[in-house]
């Protein structure tokens, strides 16, 4: 196997041999290649071909199963391969038969992209994880019923374009277009989400689990967590929300359920620990799947693009799914006989989410006050994926280092290190605002550019740090999009991503001034002066 599109990915250069860090095998690395080239191959069949919405979907489909943490099943990426061979003959009948292939609608050899130019492997992956990132977020749109056409063209352009000859400047100016393109995507799903179940408004969700049966469930699929909520009303289970879900708290027409108790755990490389023998199933929607181990595997159940061995997978779409199966488990196992006190990472008793774009926005005249009478000096965007490699604690000290006069804004679930953290108020604001998912980035792009507005200067003129740290696809996308509005003295870590080549990082260096995290005390010296 081969596979470098995550930050822990072996030596940081790549994993290969029997297994991956995320614990994929070999079979499985292969057969997720073969569905990106069988993906690959659909998308240009399409370009002398008719697609539909059906195509579409499969398209958006396939890229989010190969993200790092969704499928570990290698009968459902099997399957997920057959659908795509289908759908292609579909829509371009004897293709595969044919006595005269075009060469332009095969399967894809990715072997071909691991073995290219340093250089233009890396940008050629730049692309193809910064779709994969950006399907997952066109997927949880589409689901709640919302779609783009533009953003679902792109992934054609995009998937066609790996398999191009194309020198550097051209694969340059395409992820800066992965990163135009997922801003709109991230926009649809906001527009998705707050049409669905308004705007986010603050809430503080307690740690502690009440006695009684309960479910837990993980991911970021919001359609799935109402879907559940109305399918236990009066049934006497709780619902907790774990890892990205937590955000969901400040959804308005999903915390009017008053069995949506509080928040479990802490982010996604975590649950091996925190799962373990809990009296409770745990759902999962999306990705952020760790291999599952004996003492939980009875009582795990997966959805959507999730799948994992021998794991009972519930199947259907929105309010036609049935988690009958989950509910009779959280009855069968009891939950805990008497309310356990849970804490975060730093001891604290409950976590603040629900400050999303409109809640900042909302009182975005008392901050420009705030900062006019310099009572907040800087603002911190500490924000990005969690992970388990040692040197994460640098977001933890960041933020307890950071100074007492500045604004933390976060998302994502690296929050987790520092998201139960008390640092009090400034104007009646807590100093530390969780604005959502990883999606919910757009939110915080809003914030800034309206700050930028209304102080008269540009965004990296703003008293505005950004401090992110990454583990997958969606974070890709995330920092593409960053890019793309020209964002410039991003702080990344822990690591750099290993399949960025030296010349690549050269030139996000010399234009956007990109930096690796070093130290707290160092970074926030440099920062401030």
């Amino acid at each position: 196997m081969f596979c470098f599109q995550c930050e822990q990915t072996a030596g940081c250069a790549g994993c290969m041999g029997a297994a991956g860090v995320c614990g994929k095998t070999a079979n499985t690395s292969r057969l997720q290649d073969e569905l990106t080239g069988a993906v690959i191959g659909l998308a240009k069949s399409c370009g002398h071909n008719e697609k539909s919405e059906r195509t579409d979907r499969i398209i958006i489909e396939g890229l989010f199963t190969t993200v790092t943490n969704v499928n570990f099943n290698d009968k459902t990426l099997e399957d997920m391969i057959e659908k795509v061979h289908k759908e292609k003959e579909a829509i371009a009948p004897n293709c595969i038969t044919c006595a005269a292939p075009c060469g332009n609608t095969e399967d894809f050899d990715m072997n071909l992209l691991w073995n290219e130019d340093e250089d233009i492997r890396s940008l050629k992956s730049l692309i193809l994880f910064g779709i994969r990132g950006m399907a997952a977020y066109a997927y949880h749109a589409m689901v709640l019923g919302y779609e783009s056409e533009e953003v679902n063209q792109f992934f054609y352009k995009a998937l066609s374009i790996i398999t191009y000859d194309l020198e550097m400047d051209r694969l340059i100016e395409v992820a800066m277009e992965v990163g135009e393109k997922n801003l709109k995507c991230m926009e649809l799903l906001d527009k998705a989400n707050t049409s669905s179940y308004g705007t986010p408004t603050p809430v503080k969700v307690p740690l502690t689990i009440e006695k009684g049966p309960f479910i837990v469930i993980t991911g970021h699929d919001l359609k799935d967590l109402e879907v559940l909520l109305k399918q236990t009303e009066g049934k006497g289970i709780n619902i907790y929300t774990h890892g990205e879900m937590l955000p969901a708290h400040g959804y308005p027409e999903l915390k009017k359920y008053p069995h949506l108790k509080g928040n479990f755990g802490t982010a996604w490389q975590n649950q091996q620990k925190e799962f373990d023998n809990i009296p409770a199933p745990v759902l999962f929607t999306t990705n952020c799947l760790m291999p599952v181990k004996e003492s939980y595997k009875d009582r795990v159940f997966t959805t959507e693009v999730v799948s994992y061995p021998e794991m009972v997978h519930i199947e259907g779409d929105g309010e036609e799914k049935d988690f009958t199966l989950v509910i009779n488990k959280a009855l069968e196992l009891g939950g805990y006989k008497e309310d356990k006190e849970n804490t975060g990472i730093n001891g604290g008793k409950y976590v603040v989410t629900g400050f999303g774009h409109g809640s900042v926005l909302s009182v975005a005249d008392k901050i420009i006050e705030a900062v006019g009478n310099k009572q907040i000096s800087h603002f911190f965007l500490v924000g990005g994926c969690d992970g388990a490699k040692v040197g994460r604690n640098y977001y933890t000290e960041f933020v307890k280092q950071s100074p007492k006069d500045s604004v933390i804004l976060t998302l994502a679930c690296g929050k987790y290190r520092f998201n139960d953290l008390d640092l009090g108020e400034i104007c009646g604001l807590p100093r530390i605002m969780d604005m959502g998912q990883c999606n919910d980035a757009y939110g915080a792009i809003k914030v800034a550019i309206a700050l930028s507005k209304a102080f008269g200067c540009e965004v990296n003129e703003l008293p505005l740090s950004m401090i992110l740290s990454w583990y997958e696809q969606k974070a890709v996308c995330i920092l593409l999009t960053l890019l793309h509005l020209g964002i410039k003295n991003i702080f990344l870590g822990p690591t750099l991503p290993a399949f960025i080549s030296p010349n690549v990082l050269k030139y996000l260096v010399e234009n956007y001034n990109i930096s690796p995290i070093s130290t707290p005390e160092a970074d926030l010296k440099k920062i401030l002066g």
